[in-house]
């Protein structure tokens, strides 16, 4: 699959060059609104997912595209993931950042064939790193393998996305993490948070909702760096089962002490 890497990096860094960046900053009242409350969306975030749709179906003619946009106007409109090859498509992670004029943000691509996922690209259009993985292939920013590590502090440093988590369940989290995690700032942008697990910057993330758009890409990057994402039940992630919960770690013997803690009796 990592045949298809020259291709799907030139058609996402395109996507980057020739509609998000120009709109950086740029967005006018009309170009944004919210799809629900605090949740925007802009003209970026759509036109991107049209030239990447377009690219990705002509790369794999029998393949199918889950896109954010396209499923947030037309739900389960491709019929069931789990059948032959799928690209997941977030033409726009972190929208609210860009839509606010700052960063981070980022385009994220997956593919995934009969519900496991094969590839996955990130790429971050305002430095433009590109972070890509290939399942039993490895894990690469821009043409450099590399290798998950953790941020070496006495507590492993935690990012928890907490905005989809009811009020009692994050207060328990909290008490959870007091002394034995060391909490720290989400990026908003899954397609940072991911990359972070692999460059020492955070050791531990937790997420509630679990978007194959979101979520394919990174949950392999990390993996094929020889971190671990799974579901709080060990199990892996794919996109043809759905469920909440994603626990994310720079290694599997972190995961292992992050989910004794978060979700442990």
């Amino acid at each position: 699959m990592h045949s298809l890497h020259p291709a799907v990096s030139a058609l996402m860094r395109r996507a980057a060059a020739e509609i998000i960046l120009p709109r950086f900053g740029q967005l006018k009242a009309d170009q944004r609104h919210e799809k629900t409350p605090g949740d925007f969306v802009t003209i970026a975030d759509h036109e991107s997912e049209d030239l990447l749709t377009a690219g990705l179906l002509a790369l794999l003619p029998d393949s199918r595209v889950l896109g954010e946009e396209a499923e947030a106007h037309d739900p389960g409109s491709i019929g069931e993931p789990g059948e032959g090859a799928v690209w997941t498509v977030d033409p726009l992670d972190g929208t609210n950042n860009f839509a606010a004029g700052h960063g981070p943000f980022a385009v994220m691509i997956g593919l995934a064939v009969n519900g496991v996922t094969e590839a996955g690209w990130i790429l971050d259009p305002q430095s433009g790193r590109m972070c890509h993985a290939a399942r039993g292939q490895g894990a690469f920013i821009d043409d450099t393998r590399v290798v998950a590590k953790t941020t070496g502090e006495p507590l492993p440093v935690a990012a928890i996305s907490l905005k989809f988590i009811g009020p009692e369940r994050r207060t328990d989290i909290r008490a959870r993490a007091d002394g034995r995690l060391h909490l720290t700032r989400i990026p908003f942008c899954a397609g940072e948070q991911y990359p972070r697990l692999v460059l020492g910057t955070n050791d531990v993330a937790l997420f509630e909702r679990t978007c194959p758009w979101d979520h394919v890409p990174g949950a392999l990057f990390v993996s094929e760096a020889g971190g671990k994402v799974a579901r709080p039940d060990g199990s892996d992630y794919r996109i043809d089962v759905p469920g909440t919960g994603l626990l994310g770690a720079a290694s599997p013997e972190l995961w292992g002490r992050a989910v004794g803690i978060l979700f442990g009796a």
